[in-house]
């Protein structure tokens, strides 16, 4: 299982043979700008939520790949008035077996409007089964007691925002790495704008304290899971 990462919560999973492309945000990220969204082609878009900095590139990767949008149900509902059909709409608490293995979307602490303006349901996270590992993309979230229940699902990876301000930050992250008992944590959703620049060495630094693998890929970059 190989993940990529494009910037900010934009990420690439490839598993059991399909791509999954997670909050497609690239072509607003000038921290992105060698990374050419029309070459993305994955089989499978997750949306977390509605902001601009989570689905400013999903209608055209959409578009070029036909790819099925894995959402909560108001997103939805949302992309069909824009004629795009290839959509499984969710609920949080639910899962579902899909061809490359099984989602469950679980809850997240934020907003979600769509940059329209319309409903864009509750904010959530997505748990990744696959190729007997499980792969936790926690969205834009504030630390909240329900990670705890993720605590026996044996998490190989977290993928949690580390930015602050918008979303928990580094110590919140930490503690939500407990919370779900996951030793190996992803960073994302920082950096893009001046208000989530972080750190990166002192933050690194205190996950080592903590104990925890942090990996923070270079835009571009792909790491093994």
């Amino acid at each position: 299982m190989k993940l990529t990462y494009y910037g900010q919560s934009t990420i690439e999973i490839v598993a059991n043979g399909k791509t999954l492309l997670f909050d497609p945000f690239i072509t607003p990220n000038e921290l992105a700008k060698h990374i050419d969204v029309n070459s993305l082609k994955p089989d499978y878009i997750l949306v977390s939520h509605g902001h601009g900095d989570h689905v400013a590139d999903l209608i055209t990767v959409q578009k070029n790949s036909g790819a099925k949008v894995i959402c909560i149900a108001e997103i939805a509902g949302w992309l069909g008035k824009q004629g795009i059909t290839n959509v499984h709409g969710m609920n949080i608490g639910g899962g579902f077996n899909f061809d490359f293995g099984r989602v469950k979307m679980v809850n997240a602490v934020h907003s979600g409007a769509l940059p329209d303006g319309s409903n864009g349901g509750n904010p959530a996270g997505f748990v990744i089964y696959s190729e007997g590992k499980a792969i936790y993309f926690s969205g834009d979230t504030a630390l909240t007691y329900d990670m705890k229940l993720l605590e026996d699902e044996n998490l190989n990876w977290a993928i949690l925002p580390l930015g602050d301000n918008y979303t928990m930050g580094a110590d919140d992250a930490i503690k939500a790495a407990a919370f779900v008992n996951c030793k190996n944590v992803i960073g994302v959703h920082y950096d893009s704008f001046p208000v989530i620049k972080i750190d990166k060495e002192e933050v690194a630094g205190k996950f080592a304290k903590a104990g925890l693998n942090l990996q923070l890929p270079a835009i571009g970059d792909s790491i093994e899971l």
